[in-house]
């Protein structure tokens, strides 16, 4: 038998993923997981009514064979980012994808920011490019940052909690495939500051893109930059912006 404090002070000398199990109840995090720091109790919330001041970004990572997924984020006025909505499909082409995306946002206010991975820009032919086609459909984009171990980095960093206990991103709860894949994507076994590129990670990347376009460099002057991107007007026609 354990004295008082005792099998509890022997929980936290465990390894983090065996401690957030035993002693937090929490069976999300898998075992050689990139994302130690997720808590479903942390980071998801039930969804809310968005406040309309708040600033809207979207991001994306394309797939035809393999899913796509879009995540679209609210910029609270401490520079936390909120997922609020999540589309998860495969085998749409960019034509149809456009046009769900444009349906989706036909209620919300306008988006601040999109990005979409840079490779949707690459053609194969002389159409289009994916990124291109989706615009003429109504859906802007820009291409996304796509330095990987930075944007490791930033997702760690908003994961992570503050002072008061908080983590700077959460997740509504109807955002199923970003809660069900990100504590489960594994490390990457040939380089250990990246994730399994062969796992699951279209949310992941989606998520990456987006953290990247509002690091927490900026933490300190989120007014100064809304301000800044809501007088900004679309001149580019091949990125929409």
């Amino acid at each position: 038998m354990f004295e008082d404090g005792q099998y509890e002070a022997m929980l936290m000398s465990l390894p983090e993923i065996e401690r957030k199990r035993l002693l937090e109840g929490d069976w999300d995090v898998a075992d050689g997981s990139a994302f130690t720091e997720f808590s479903r109790a942390t980071h998801v919330v039930e969804p809310f009514e968005v406040p309309i001041g708040w600033s809207r970004i979207r991001s994306g990572d394309y797939g035809y064979a393999s899913p796509s997924c879009i995540l679209w984020g609210a910029i609270d006025w401490d520079n936390n980012i909120w997922i609020y909505r999540e589309l998860y499909v495969k085998g749409y082409t960019g034509e149809r994808l456009g046009d769900m995306i444009v349906e989706m946002e036909r209620d919300d206010p306008p988006m601040q920011l999109t990005t979409l991975d840079s490779s949707c820009w690459n053609k194969t032919g002389l159409g289009p490019s994916i990124a291109e086609t989706m615009i003429k459909r109504g859906a802007r984009w820009i291409p996304a940052d796509r330095h990987r171990i930075a944007g490791k980095i930033e997702v760690h960093r908003r994961l992570a909690c503050d002072d008061r206990g908080n983590p700077r991103v959460r997740f509504f709860s109807t955002c199923n495939n970003t809660i069900r894949t990100l504590p489960t994507l594994p490390i990457s076994k040939t380089n250990p500051e990246d994730v399994d590129t062969k796992a699951e990670d279209h949310a992941y990347d989606a998520l990456r893109y987006m953290v990247m376009s509002r690091t927490l460099m900026n933490v300190h002057t989120p007014h100064r930059m809304m301000k800044q991107t809501q007088q900004y007007e679309p001149q580019d026609q091949v990125f929409g912006y």
